[in-house]
């Protein structure tokens, strides 16, 4: 891809929240996602102070049929479902088959406009996606099969699909979260993953949390309140 193209990129954030995303987007093409889509309409309005020049559509990302923004193919499909409901910090309460099901939706774009790259970002347990027992709890011998399934679908649809959990501590993020993250082409170009640039042996010291907090703004103290903690 030349550096002109590159800067011509047609984006659209399918689960956008309050920006964060369509920020890297922006940051990685110099160029904003055309369409942003979110059910929550808190989250679109913070996402429009953030990117004003976005269409955004506050409504339920199935009431949204698939389209080309302009009528030009689409370059990016970027995709962050719901992943409250494959996270560990859900514990063993019973899961929404219907939220686990979200990423189905990004199927469903495929096919209707095959977006040239498909990006989709979640939670590691991702990767166990499966069919739920009547009680609402992944049944364990079927661990991954849905997960299976999704891939499946995309490389039928001429995709080559590629996933990786990265520590966004490793590319200079001031945190140690875990992230999936499935990338998704058809358009016969190798799906190319970011060297780490931060930790030991890698030129960079890993970043900290305290670099990220003005101390200087006066905050009261857990310890010291009287609601319990």
């Amino acid at each position: 891809m030349s550096q002109t193209s590159l800067f011509d990129i047609r984006a659209v954030d399918l689960f956008a929240g309050g920006g964060g995303a369509s920020e890297g987007i922006k940051w990685a093409t110099g160029k904003a996602p055309l369409v942003a889509i979110n059910h929550d309409q808190a989250s679109l309005l913070m996402h429009a102070k953030n990117h004003p020049g976005t269409l955004h559509l506050c409504k339920s990302i199935y009431d949204v049929d698939p389209f080309l923004p302009h009528g030009m193919p689409l370059d990016l499909l970027w995709a962050s479902p719901d992943c409250t409901h494959f996270s560990r910090a859900k514990g063993g309460k019973p899961r929404s088959k219907e939220i686990r099901g979200l990423a189905w939706v990004i199927v469903k774009w495929a096919k209707a406009v095959r977006p040239r790259v498909i990006a989709m970002e979640n939670v590691p347990e991702f990767l166990t996606w499966g069919p739920l027992d009547d009680d609402g709890r992944p049944i364990k011998e079927q661990s991954g099969e849905t997960f299976d399934k999704f891939v499946a679908e995309l490389v039928a649809l001429g995709y080559r699909v590629e996933w990786r959990t990265l520590i966004a501590a490793d590319y200079g993020a001031p945190t140690t979260r875990k992230r999936l993250f499935l990338v998704a082409r058809c358009d016969g170009r190798p799906v190319v993953w970011p060297e780490p640039t931060h930790g030991p042996d890698r030129g960079l010291p890993y970043r900290t949390a305290a670099e990220s907090i003005q101390w200087d703004i006066p905050c009261p103290s857990i310890f010291t309140r009287k609601r319990p903690l």
